[in-house]
C-alpha cells in the first residue's frame, strides 16, 4: 500500500453488505481521531485503551444509524474507571466527515496492575441516540458483561435490540520508522439483517446473567450463516485490521469473498468538539446568581474546561445564570435541559471551579427490547452536554416513545348502562 492509499483509509469508515450470508457491516481505521482524543489528556496506559476501544466502538456504530445530530456512548462504573463518555456527531452535509470526542473519568490512584477492563468494575453501557430538536432521545442500557467493552456492545445489540451483532477490534500503539509512537485502532462491525420476528431462546439469554447474546436471537439458516460468518472474521490477523498495508476493501475480498461483498461510500471521521462559550452559558442559565456566586474563583471569575477537548472558558459572573437572562430580557433561551438541583458545581463536559467529584454509577439490570434505536425503557444516561449533579433523569423525561406497530389498542367502554337497559 501506497503513503496515500494509506491516508485516503485512515480515518475512514467503510460500510458493506455480505449478500449470500444477509449480513451488513462496517470496517473502521481510527489514526489521526485517536491521537486528537488522547492528546487532549494525560491519561494511563490502560485508560488510554479503554478510551481507544470506546472510540472505535463508536465510529462503528455511528455510521450504522442515520443520524441527524448524535450518538452518544457512555460507561459509568464504580471502579477506578468511573465513567467513559464518547459522542458521534453525523456529518452536517453530503461528504462532509463525521465528528467523535471523547474522554474518561478516573480516579489515578485505585488503578491496579490488572487488565485495562478490570479498571472499570460493576456498570452500565448505554446508548443514546438524539436526532435533535424536536425529537425525543431513545436510550438504552444494559449491564458490562463479557470481559470487554465490545463484548457489552454485542450484548446490548442482543438484549435491547435483538440483533446479532459481532465486533472484531484491534488498537494499540504503531511504530514506523521516522514516524512517533502513536496510537492505531481497527475494527470490523458484523450485524445480521433485521428480521420482524427475532427468534429467542427459552426464558433467558445464555449469557452472563441470563443476557442474550447473538446466538440466542438466531436459528435455522440465519445461525448457520452466523457460524460460517464468524468462523471466517476469526481468521483476522492483527496488521490486516489496523493497516496499513491492507485496505479495507481488499481486507473483505480476503475475508468474504465466497459470501458476496458489497461496498458503499467510504464515511470520513475526524476528532470534533461542539463545545462554545455560547453552550457553556446556555448549560449555566439554569443557576440563580446565589448558585452562581459559590461557582467563582477567588479572582471573582466563573471558569469551564471542556474536558473532551481542553477548551479553557473564562466568564464574567455577573452576564451568566438565569438571573442575568432576565436582566438581560432573554427569556426565550432556555438552558439544554434542567437536570440540576441548587448548589450544582461540576457540569459533565465541562467543568467549573472549585470542581467535586461524581458519584460513581451503580450498576444497571439487563435491558429488554424497547424502542427504536435501542431504548431499554431505563432512566436516561447522563448526557455530556448536559448539566446534572448526579446519573439520573429529571421527572417526566425518563420515558422512551414505544415503536410504532401498526395496531391500536381501544380503551373498553367504561360507560355504565342506563338504568332499566
Amino acid at each position: 500500500m501506497t503513503f496515500g492509499t494509506k491516508i485516503a483509509w485512515d480515518d475512514t469508515v467503510l460500510p458493506f453488505q455480505l449478500d449470500k450470508s444477509d449480513m451488513r457491516g462496517r470496517v473502521a481505521r481510527l489514526d489521526g481521531v485517536l491521537s486528537g482524543v488522547l492528546r487532549q489528556h494525560a491519561y494511563p496506559e490502560k485508560v488510554e485503551a479503554l478510551v481507544a476501544e470506546m472510540a472505535l466502538l463508536t465510529a462503528l456504530i455511528g455510521q450504522t444509524i442515520k443520524l441527524r445530530w448524535k450518538l452518544s456512548l457512555q460507561v459509568q462504573t464504580n471502579g477506578p474507571v468511573r465513567m467513559i463518555a464518547t459522542d458521534y456527531y453525523g456529518p452536517t452535509d453530503a461528504g462532509e466527515p463525521a465528528r467523535i470526542r471523547a474522554y474518561a473519568s478516573f480516579d489515578a490512584d485505585r488503578l491496579t496492575d490488572g487488565a485495562p477492563f478490570d479498571q472499570l468494575g460493576q456498570g452500565y453501557f448505554a446508548v443514546l441516540i438524539d436526532q435533535g430538536n424536536g425529537t425525543k432521545p431513545y436510550q438504552g442500557i444494559s449491564g458490562l458483561t463479557g470481559g470487554s467493552l465490545k463484548a457489552s456492545a454485542e450484548a446490548y445489540f442482543a438484549q435491547s435490540e435483538q440483533l446479532a451483532t459481532r465486533f472484531s477490534l484491534r488498537f494499540g500503539k504503531s511504530s514506523a520508522p521516522g514516524v512517533p509512537e502513536h496510537w492505531r485502532a481497527g475494527g470490523i462491525m458484523l450485524q445480521h439483517m433485521p428480521k420482524a420476528s427475532p427468534h429467542i431462546t427459552g426464558e433467558g439469554g445464555s449469557g452472563e446473567g441470563g443476557i442474550l447474546l447473538a446466538q440466542d436471537v438466531l436459528d435455522g439458516d440465519d445461525a448457520e450463516n452466523w457460524n460460517r460468518v464468524n468462523i471466517l472474521l476469526d481468521s483476522v490477523e492483527d496488521l490486516e485490521m489496523i493497516g496499513p498495508s491492507v485496505a479495507p476493501t481488499d481486507l473483505l475480498i480476503r475475508l468474504f469473498h465466497e459470501e458476496q461483498p458489497r461496498v458503499y461510500d467510504t464515511q470520513p471521521v475526524r476528532f470534533g468538539c461542539t463545545c462554545s462559550e455560547d453552550r457553556v452559558r446556555q448549560s449555566l442559565s439554569i443557576y440563580s446568581a446565589k448558585d452562581i456566586s459559590r461557582m467563582t474563583t477567588p479572582e471573582g471569575r466563573v471558569t469551564a474546561d471542556c474536558q473532551f477537548c481542553g477548551a479553557h472558558y473564562d466568564l464574567d459572573p455577573g452576564t451568566v445564570g438565569k438571573d442575568a437572562q432576565e436582566a438581560n430580557g432573554d427569556r426565550s433561551a432556555g438552558p439544554i435541559v434542567a437536570r440540576a438541583d441548587a448548589g450544582q458545581r461540576r457540569l459533565v463536559g465541562f467543568r467549573s471551579e472549585p470542581r467535586r467529584g461524581a458519584a460513581p454509577g451503580a450498576q444497571a439490570a439487563p435491558g429488554r427490547r424497547a424502542g427504536a434505536g435501542g431504548a431499554a425503557g431505563r432512566r436516561s444516561p447522563p448526557d455530556p452536554d448536559q448539566a446534572r449533579l448526579a446519573p439520573q433523569t429529571p421527572p417526566g423525561t425518563d420515558r422512551v416513545p414505544r415503536r410504532q406497530t401498526g395496531r391500536r389498542r381501544h380503551r373498553r367502554d367504561r360507560r355504565r348502562p342506563a338504568r332499566g337497559a
